[in-house]
Order: C-alpha cells, then structure tokens, then sequence
C-alpha cells in the first residue's frame, strides 16, 4: 500500500513538471569531460590556500554525515547546503573563459587568484554571519574558535571539480559514495524542495542522472589521478572512530577528540537528514532498498551494472578494520 500510494502521488507530480532533458544533459557531461581533459589546466595557477574543503557527492549519499563530522572539530566550519562556491559559479565561469582567450598566463594567474580570494573571504562573512546569530550555551563560555577549514557542500559540484581545482588545487575534495540502490533508492522515496531534484521521482531520469554522476566521476578520477579522495559511507558507518581520525587527517588539522561527538552538536543549517545525524551513526540504512526489490526491479534495469560499485575509501591514513575487528 505505501509503494502504490508513493507511485500514484509520483505520477501526479511528474504530469506537472517538465520532461526531463535527457539531451541537454548529456551534452553537459559531453562538454565537460572536452573542456576539463588532462593538459587543460596550467602550472601555477590557482590559490595555495586549503581553506576550503569540497564535499561533493549523488544526492542522499552520506554527505550530511560526512558534514557533520568535520564541523564537529572547533576548526572546522560547515556552511551548510547553500555552497559559497557554486553561488559564484557563473562568474567564475566567464572570468576564466574571457582571461584565457584574451590575455597572458600571468592574466588568467591574477583573475583566478582574485576569484579564489573572493570565495574564501565570502565563507568567512557566512560564518561570522551565522556565528553571530549563533547561541553560544554549548562552549560553557569558551572563547569561539575562528575556523582554519570550511566545508562547502553542494552535491551537484561533480560536475565542477574542474573549476574547483583550477582555483584551489591544494583544497581537499571529499567524494561520498554508497551502495548505488541504497543511495537511488533513498534518493527516490525522499521528498525534495520543488527544482533540478523532482526528477529522482521517475527512475528513467533518476537512472539517467544517477549514470552521468558515474560517467563524469569517472573522468575526474582519469584526468585528475588522485585528486579527489573517496569516502565510502559504508565505512563510516561500521568505522567511524577510524574514518573520523583519516577524514581529519586529510585536512591536514590536528586531531580533537570532540569529533567523535559530532551528532550531539548543534548545527545552524538543517537538511532532510540532519534529524537521522543527531541520532548518530545508524546501520539499519544499510542495504534497506532490498526490501523494495521487486517493484525497484525496471530501476535496477536501468542502472545496468552500476547497481555494484566497486569504490574504496582513499584517504591516505585509512586502513579498513579486519571483519574480526568490525
């Protein structure tokens, strides 16, 4: 009853919204992966800053927990859904395309370092903008720490990472990934704000964004070797002391024993999952689209033989538990 209920209310909404684009997509990914091939970015260019941390990742993949983790550290801040980074994208974008074509290598340095310096200090304003409306209860009168890291989440940046690395090649790139159908699936039954996610309420547009997530994640890993560190959700569930010390790691901060108190802080932004975050580290998520295999049978179909992914967590100090351990 509650899978026909969920169809039948599914059915309705995608009578109102806008068949999904398949070709414009597909030509987002194609023009992608032309432009951002392996000699496009030159030496030199780019902030030295790690200011930044980049998470990126499907929807419903694990990024909240992944969040939450690292804005647990006094120096560390999340700011929340609304990337910093994206929000400049355009213009980002255009300053690039109009210094490469007209002007020197030592132009493009000087525009790139600018629109670095720029996105940097608008995470500082956000901060010190939710920090002032920030009740300071839970630091027992400690004096607020300024942060040294900002984690900038918006998801859909893997279609950006050639930006991002263009304009901050030391930032740390976080990629959260888990079980393909227990992220499709999650992504399908959850209800989000009307815009570019309506369309993981069909499978064959779900499919379809779900297969160019792989295709341009691929592409990076291909061209950029190394550069963007995997995170398996998978691990930080049945690992998250040791996932925790090696996510903090990367960062290049020293470990704070608070981290592994990261679902009893509070948090100024919320999301669909933060209620489940402050419940802490929950495995009953794990494989839970089996119970739906059947009607999840034509969606199966679709993503063909990405339904299994072969991806391992990459940070360099992490080493799985043995089974004995877990």
């Amino acid at each position: 009853a509650a899978w026909e209920n969920l169809s039948i209310g599914y059915k309705h909404k995608m009578s109102v919204v806008a068949p999904y684009n398949n070709a414009m997509e597909k030509q987002k990914l194609s023009t992608t992966k032309s432009v951002f091939h392996k000699t496009f970015w030159p030496d030199g260019i780019g902030s030295d800053t790690a200011t930044p941390i980049f998470i990126i990742g499907f929807v419903r993949s694990g990024s909240t927990l992944l969040e939450r983790v690292l804005d647990a550290h006094p120096m560390i801040v999340g700011t929340g859904e609304d990337s910093v980074f994206n929000g400049r994208l355009d213009q980002i974008r255009n300053n690039i395309v109009k210094a490469s074509m007209g002007g020197t290598v030592d132009k493009l340095h000087d525009v790139v370092k600018e629109m670095a310096d720029s996105v940097v200090e608008d995470m500082r304003n956000r901060w010190k903008k939710i920090d002032a409306n920030t009740d300071y209860e839970e630091h027992n009168g400690e004096e607020v720490v300024v942060p040294e890291r900002f984690a900038d989440k918006m998801l859909t940046n893997y279609f950006n990472v050639g930006f991002i690395h263009m304009l901050f090649p030391k930032a740390l790139i976080l990629h959260v990934a888990r079980n393909p159908m227990d992220t499709i699936w999650s992504a399908f039954k959850h209800e989000f704000p009307p815009g570019g996610l309506d369309y993981t309420s069909e499978f064959k547009s779900l499919a379809s964004m779900y297969h160019a997530y792989r295709d341009v994640m691929e592409h990076w890993d291909n061209v950029l070797p190394g550069r963007i560190m995997h995170v398996r959700y998978e691990d930080m569930v049945n690992d998250m002391p040791g996932m925790a010390r090696a996510i903090v790691d990367a960062t290049g901060l020293p470990w704070d024993e608070s981290v592994l108190n990261f679902h009893k802080k509070k948090h100024a932004v919320n999301t669909l999952s933060t209620t489940q975050v402050r419940k802490g580290v929950y495995r009953h998520s794990l494989e839970a689209w089996k119970k739906y295999e059947k009607p999840l049978a034509p969606l199966v179909k679709l993503v063909k033989n990405r339904v299994k992914w072969n991806l391992k967590t990459s940070l360099p100090t992490y080493s799985p538990p043995s089974q004995e351990e877990l």
